[in-house]
């Protein structure tokens, strides 16, 4: 927030209470906009969208005002008694010094003398927290709002404001919480976390190099009508329907230039590729061309601010314009269109087994393309409308690398689970009984019976034509955004359940048990077995929050423990945030790419909506690593960490993410008899790393094998048991083998007649 101190009074009023009672909890008036309510009646110079410096969030208010000028900020009239304090954070910019004073108001004017605040510190920001009785005279029982105003009577520099709220009661001090205790069991529930659930989207070179992450997405609405020829896309509702070329005309270029970002650091890119059937058109001289012309449709209700003739499809009257031709700004473009992507890609860059592209994903939320792309895919898709591309297209992919990776159907959220496009669109226009496009495929749920179709086609031509099962998660409840209130913290840190948790219910419109991760392997299972599950786009808000940060570290906890496949977040943090420090905690903690551990293993913590924990053994060196996920919003935790089946040495290192946005090492601690306790901050992440008293073990191809038999061996260390593991998918790995070396090496002789194709890899195995 900037403000200009010359005049200037806050203010600020609240919808707090309605005529019939009072307000019983805090509220904001400001928190990257106004809040509850409150409206801008300010008779200074104000920003409310300034974007340096903020406190928190993304904007902040800037003041510039004259003599006696006033931020002012009115609400309906409302009874403050339930309130304690106002509080306001105040910087005063580079020069600082400014003399301002607060004041109710009631009815237009200061209903008391008010308070005179300090001189406003240069460069820095600091709270005040003013009693709201001082602000009262005697018998005051309602205001309409509070003003900061300038006290000097002359100009004043610019001034910024941020976080305003009315508070039931003082910040309370910190205090300590009663004992957390977490049980860690290194030898339960063992399966490996596959690198690939902790993807980004859009990443830089820098920036995946940083975070050590090995999956980079290029998705989202943009990508949908994505023409390589021209290497231009339209931008569908996000942007006016507009068609735009990229800065360079050659053809590709935006995929090579995403993949050579990509590969540059280690991380496999995912491309989407265009199922819609219409690519962007560009006019001549690559000029941007509209869907939406306002000189052809007529005025609408808003148009593009870089490009006068492009409309938001809206006529004036509200109405969404309908009957436009897609040829406008668009061109027909088919699977065989998209096949000479695919070969460029190849051309370009190798098969996926050379290291070119391995992930080819099928679209972007195509149940919302009548929404979304309506000035070209008017209609909801039906369901064997995506069924179809999925074959159409996945087999193009196949045909030009069989070892590639066919990604979809990248469904965008709950509805889009059970309903197919044409449906939901009926559902909104006539209600969600007699669903047509559902009643004639005999009232079963759209991913099932997607899936169900895909294996039925794969069965019958020996070809699998999808091999990762994705959708899109967003939490519905206002997480995904910059709210830090009290009350959305607090949503924050319960809403994760709908991950992975059977008894939540869903405490949004959706009014269900989610259960996000078991609901799409259950359904991999049953209808399209050995298909592995995905999520390529979440993300939980707060990015530049604390609140944020932990948030994100619980969902990356969860999707190891849970078992899922594939993750790509949407976006990637700025790497100033503390959320972007989280997915470091995870996989760059100490900056010499040092990550979390590959396979999970048991923890246990009594209230996960408060503090939540996970492990994980690390193939590397055998140590185990447990993340601690501190939720809660004041007061230091103590944590007893109960460790069983694990054989440690030496001391455990200790690193940590706090409010302060750095992650830093703690002096390390001394374990023994399984046991370790910490006290950790609120809102804090904190990572243990064990190391174990044994190597890791490390398995190697012998040359003496007997005919029709396999020889390996595994090295490790006299006296310590290992486990050998088998799978079929590199996903479900199954021990079939334990053995306590008696030296550092064992052989083990496997038969290769007959055998289906199998992976091997060990572990240490509990004592």
């Amino acid at each position: 927030m900037k403000s200009i101190l010359h005049s200037v009074r806050i203010t600020v009023s609240l919808l707090l209470a309605t005529a019939q009672g009072r307000a019983q909890s805090s509220q904001a008036i400001y928190d990257d906009s106004l809040q509850n309510g409150w409206q801008n009646w300010s008779w200074a110079s104000v920003s409310l969208s300034n974007t340096n410096p903020v406190h928190a969030g993304t904007q902040s208010i800037s003041v510039t005002a004259g003599a006696w000028q006033a931020l002012y900020f009115h609400n309906n009239p409302f009874d403050p008694a339930g309130f304690t304090n106002l509080t306001i954070w105040t910087h005063g910019g580079t020069s600082g010094g400014q003399l301002l004073q607060v004041q109710a108001v009631s009815g237009g004017g200061a209903v008391a003398p008010g308070q005179s605040l300090a001189p406003l510190a240069a460069n820095s920001w600091q709270q005040i927290s003013i009693p709201v009785s001082t602000l009262l005279p005697p018998g005051q029982s309602t205001i309409d709002g509070f003003w900061v105003q300038d006290r000097s009577g002359t100009a004043q520099p610019t001034f910024y404001v941020d976080d305003i709220s009315l508070i039931t009661g003082p910040t309370p001090p910190p205090g300590t919480n009663s004992t957390v205790a977490v049980r860690v069991d290194a030898g339960a529930n063992c399966h490996p976390i596959p690198p690939e659930i902790y993807g980004v989207a859009f990443a830089s070179t820098a920036e995946l190099s940083d975070l050590n992450v090995p999956l980079n997405r290029s998705g989202g609405n943009g990508t949908t009508r994505y023409n390589w020829h021209i290497n231009a896309a339209n931008h569908a509702a996000d942007w006016y329907f507009e068609s735009i070329g990229s800065a360079s005309a050659t053809p590709g270029a935006d995929g090579d230039d995403f993949m050579s970002q990509s590969r540059a650091a280690g991380a496999q890119p995912m491309l989407t590729i265009p199922t819609i059937g219409w690519v962007a058109k560009l006019g001549p001289s690559r000029a941007r061309l509209a869907s939406f012309s306002i000189a052809k449709y007529g005025p609408q209700q808003a148009r593009a601010p870089d490009f006068a003739d492009a409309g938001n499809g809206v006529a004036t009257n509200g109405v969404d314009i309908t009957g436009n031709d897609p040829n406008d700004a668009n061109l027909p473009a088919d699977s065989n269109f998209q096949l000479g992507w695919m070969q460029h890609l190849t051309n370009r860059w190798g098969r996926a087994a050379a290291g070119g592209l391995r992930y080819y994903i099928m679209d972007n939320e195509p149940s919302i393309w009548s929404s979304t792309h309506r000035d070209v895919h008017p209609t909801g898709p039906t369901m064997d409308e995506i069924r179809d591309k999925i074959l159409d297209y996945g087999a193009k992919v196949k045909s030009v690398d069989p070892n590639a990776l066919v990604v979809g159907p990248e469904e965008w959220g709950w509805s889009g689970y059970f309903y197919s496009g044409y449906d939901q669109q009926w559902g909104g226009a006539h209600g969600w009984n007699n669903l047509p496009d559902r009643t004639a495929h005999g009232n079963v749920d759209y991913l099932p019976w997607l899936l169900d179709q895909l294996r039925r086609t794969n069965n019958a031509t020996g070809q699998r034509l999808l091999d990762l099962f994705t959708v899109h998660y967003y939490p519905q409840g206002g997480e995904f955004g910059s709210d830090v209130s009290t009350s959305m913290q607090l949503r924050r840190n319960r809403s994760t359940r709908s991950l992975w948790d059977t008894n939540y219910v869903d405490e949004t419109w959706i009014n269900d048990k989610v259960r996000l991760i078991p609901r799409l392997k259950q359904w991999a299972a049953q209808y399209y077995p050995g298909t592995p599950v995905g999520i390529t786009e979440y993300n939980w808000g707060a990015e530049d929050h604390i609140n944020g940060a932990t948030a994100q570290a619980d969902v990356l906890g969860i999707f190891g423990r849970e078992g899922l496949d594939l993750a790509t977040r949407w976006t990637t943090p700025a790497s100033t945030t503390p959320t972007y420090k989280a997915v470091k905690m995870y996989r760059n903690y100490d900056g010499n790419k040092s990550a979390f551990g590959d396979t999970s293993v048991a923890a246990t913590a009594p209230d996960p909506d408060n503090l939540s924990s996970f492990a994980a053994l690390r193939s590397a060196d055998g140590a185990l690593t447990v993340l601690v996920i501190n939720k809660v919003l004041s007061g230091t935790t103590p944590v007893a960490l109960a460790l069983t089946n694990f054989v440690g040495t030496g001391p455990a290192q200790v690193w940590q993410l706090t409010s302060a946005n750095a992650i830093s090492r703690s002096a390390d601690l001394t374990y023994s008899s399984g046991t370790l306790s910490n006290t950790v901050p609120a809102q804090s992440i904190t990572l243990f790393v064990l190391p174990s008293a044994a190597p890791a073990p490390r398995m190697r191809l012998g040359t003496n094998a007997p005919p029709g038999q396999l020889e390996l061996w595994l090295d490790g260390q006299a006296g310590t048991s290992y486990a050998l593991l088998s799978s079929s998918n590199l996903s479900s790995w199954l021990p079939f083998s334990t053995n306590l070396l008696a030296s550092n090496s064992f052989r083990f002789l496997l038969p290769t007649a007959n055998s289906a194709r199998k992976f091997y890899r060990s572990q240490q195995s509990p004592p």
